[in-house]
């Protein structure tokens, strides 16, 4: 990627982390699954925090698990980089809308990341914050989708070729203007996985910027040993 200017200090980062991750099996929330001897989140904290536009990061965390995220995490907070812990909700939505919250006014620029992407590079968050920085309301990194994409019936039969070259995976963080953000969730009605898509709703157009191989999410328990093996 492109060297970056360092502009401390006019992002925000949520991280929701209160989703339990069924499909990663049995235990502990999915955030807080070990992938070296230490918690996803602690990977995708980190790595947030060495951004360098980086100055705030909320986490939403498990309500009942708020104190211990908090010291968890108390080692990667600095003078520079302001870590904040507050009760995510029942749903990633909720869970973003409790972290949004809780941003200082100051920032002007909020990105949403998955915890479960543990392994994003500090560069795709800076890649994100410029585009931002530059007049895109809102932004994501996206791959070019690889595979033959089929759509199926309801009796799994194929009906059709769908065309990949106009297709993309998203991954996080995504970004936004701290307004556009705030108007998107107050203006939801109904439940969404994808920020970028409560604003599309509202009609601002979400610009695209290159992801990152690494920026894979963690959910099932391949993909955990695939992270090992890329660490």
């Amino acid at each position: 990627m492109t060297a970056h200017p360092s502009v401390r200090g006019d992002v925000a980062v949520l991280v929701p982390a209160a989703g339990m991750g069924v499909r990663l099996g049995p235990g502990a929330p999915k955030a807080l699954r070990l992938l070296r001897g230490e918690p996803l989140l602690m990977h995708a904290v980190r790595r947030v925090a060495a951004a360098p536009s980086v100055g705030c990061i909320v986490v939403a965390a498990p309500a009942d698990a708020v104190d211990d995220v908090a010291a968890m995490l108390r080692p990667l907070s600095s003078p520079a980089v302001r870590l904040l812990v507050v009760a995510g909700g029942a749903s990633r939505q909720a869970s973003v809308a409790a972290a949004l919250a809780a941003v200082p006014e100051e920032f002007g620029i909020v990105l949403v990341h998955d915890a479960a992407r543990a392994l994003t590079p500090p560069e795709l968050v800076e890649t994100v914050a410029d585009a931002v920085r530059g007049g895109h309301g809102a932004v994501i990194p996206v791959l070019a989708v690889v595979d033959t994409i089929k759509q199926v019936d309801n009796s799994g039969v194929v009906v059709g070729t769908v065309d990949r070259s106009v297709l993309r995976a998203v991954q996080t963080p995504q970004g936004f203007r701290r307004d556009v953000l705030t108007s998107a969730h107050a203006a939801a009605v109904d439940e969404h996985t994808d920020d970028a898509g409560m604003a599309e709703k509202l009609g601002i157009p979400v610009h695209t910027v290159p992801g990152s191989e690494a920026a894979m999410k963690i959910t099932r328990p391949f993909d955990l040993a695939v992270a090992e093996l890329l660490f």
